[in-house]
């Protein structure tokens, strides 16, 4: 079996809306680049940005809880550090990341945007390479476009794979196959990585990409039609390399 590439994505600031990467260079035990490079702690959370640590999403603005995130398409620039976020086709906000004011304007914003939802600013976090992952490890997550396909069937709902915020979006397999590459390993372009835990779905999932509202129950709808909540898996670089949409994923 032959999967390939549809799409590679990463997620600069955790919570917000993914770009499109025309290619990635994986790095041995590293994340897709710039992935959860920054997160948004809830008011009152403390940080420790010098010796970070893992902490559990419910302690930072995420869809999981804050649904109206959604609504806004953040563009970010890897050479300037500079974030703009759009409502809509309005631009809301161009912050420069890499300096305290533009940090501070982007706490502000989200203050102000989240009123009802949170009760002050959160604060913009950065911890040199650590990633504001789900996962207590520096993964990359892969998702099969005909699982999601399969899951649409089953509901009868047009499902966007958005929703799964994966980093590697492959077509060619069959719905679940990837379940099968659990503790393998896979060649992606030239890069190696080792599948180390299936991806189990939470409420975030039911947020709709485009509209932001919570209209599906997705991992309800998984327990209901496979007995499981699991929608994609987690895998480990073990060898470095340069991907891009097209690649073959085969195991070896």
């Amino acid at each position: 079996m032959n999967a390939s590439i549809s799409e590679i994505r990463s997620y600069p600031v955790k919570g917000l809306s993914g770009r499109v990467l025309p290619h990635a260079a994986l790095e041995e035990g590293q994340t897709i680049q710039g992935d959860r490079r920054f997160a948004l702690g809830r008011p009152g959370f403390a940080f420790n940005t010098d010796n970070p640590v893992w902490m559990p999403k419910t302690n930072f603005l995420a869809l999981v809880r804050d649904e109206r995130l959604a609504e806004l398409d953040a563009i970010f620039d890897d050479a300037t550090d500079e974030l703009t976020l759009r409502l809509g086709t309005k631009t809301v906000l161009t912050a420069d990341l890499s300096n305290s004011d533009g940090r501070a304007e982007v706490e502000t914003y989200f203050a102000e945007f989240l009123a009802d939802e949170i009760d002050g600013p959160p604060t913009l976090l950065e911890a040199g390479d650590h990633s504001f992952s789900d996962l207590d490890a520096k993964v990359v997550s892969l998702i099969n476009l005909e699982s999601v396909a399969a899951l649409g069937l089953k509901i009868g709902a047009d499902v966007d794979a958005r929703r799964f915020r994966g980093n590697i979006y492959f077509g060619d397999a069959p719905a679940w196959s990837e379940f099968d590459w659990l503790d393998q390993k896979l060649r992606i372009g030239s890069a190696v990585v080792e599948v180390n835990k299936r991806t189990r779905r939470c409420a975030a999932t039911n947020v709709n990409p485009d509209t932001a509202a919570r209209d599906l129950n997705l991992p309800r709808a998984l327990q209901k039609g496979w007995g499981h909540s699991d929608l994609g898996v987690y895998a480990r670089v073990v060898d470095p390399g340069e991907i891009r949409p097209g690649d073959q994923i085969f195991p070896i």
